[in-house]
């Protein structure tokens, strides 16, 4: 596929993710992708270590960590895979045919990971799904069950001036319009759920923070947060 090629196809999907194709091609995401990269302080040198992905939507982080010499890096979605919304796996499977991508893809909802379905890995990457989950301590446990070293959790985060672990639900759409927003859980809670679920450390390494508006999610910020956790 030759450069006029690739942006035609590029112009015909809706991106999440910004990724540069290369050649001067970059992709038309609406997420502030190169912002949050900066955010979870991913590992800069990843050599021969094995990435999860859970919910790599366009792939960005994936191909991102597959560039930081991870062995293996293995990319999960259902939701922004199956058209339910307007996310489409479209995007990851143009972007990893261009970049001659080894990032291994699998349909998988959060709540059905196990370790006997992906494996188990040294870094998992969870950005942007809790607040997503009705069950966030459920998809915490899976998380939590195929991770051998770190997590890194990058979620919206809510009621930040309460001083205890507290979660707002939001029943009808009231974050940002979005009616598969679920919780809103403040930096106390994050926390104090990572070490329920098993992690023996966990801290904030970025934010309460606002990021910039994401026209994708009704041109509202969000209050973001990041998280490393650590068996």
């Amino acid at each position: 596929m030759n450069a006029d090629q690739l942006k035609a196809e590029v112009a015909k999907i809706r991106w999440w993710h910004t990724i540069d194709l290369g050649n001067g091609i970059i992709t038309p995401g609406e997420d502030a992708t190169a912002v949050k990269l900066k955010t979870i302080k991913m590992p800069e040198d990843l050599k021969g270590m094995s990435v999860l992905d859970i919910g790599a939507w366009d792939g960005f982080f994936s191909f991102e960590a597959e560039r930081r010499g991870a062995a293996r890096v293995l990319a999960v979605d259902s939701f922004c895979w199956s058209d339910k919304g307007w996310g489409r796996k479209a995007g990851f499977d143009l972007a990893k045919k261009a970049l001659n991508s080894n990032v291994e893809d699998m349909f998988l909802e959060v709540l059905d990971i196990t370790p006997a379905k992906t494996g188990m890995f040294d870094l998992v990457l969870f950005l942007g799904v809790l607040y997503h989950m009705r069950h966030p301590m459920l998809a915490l446990e899976k998380a939590f069950s195929v991770t051998k070293k770190q997590l890194i959790l990058e979620t919206h985060v809510d009621m930040c001036a309460v001083p205890e672990p507290v979660m707002r639900f939001y029943a009808c759409g009231e974050l940002n319009n979005d009616v598969t927003s679920w919780w809103g859980p403040n930096p106390q809670a994050v926390l104090a759920m990572l070490g329920s679920v098993g992690f023996k450390t966990a801290t904030i390494v970025y934010g309460p923070a606002l990021l910039p508006a994401s026209p994708g999610r009704g041109n509202v910020p969000l209050i973001r947060a990041v998280f490393h956790a650590f068996r």
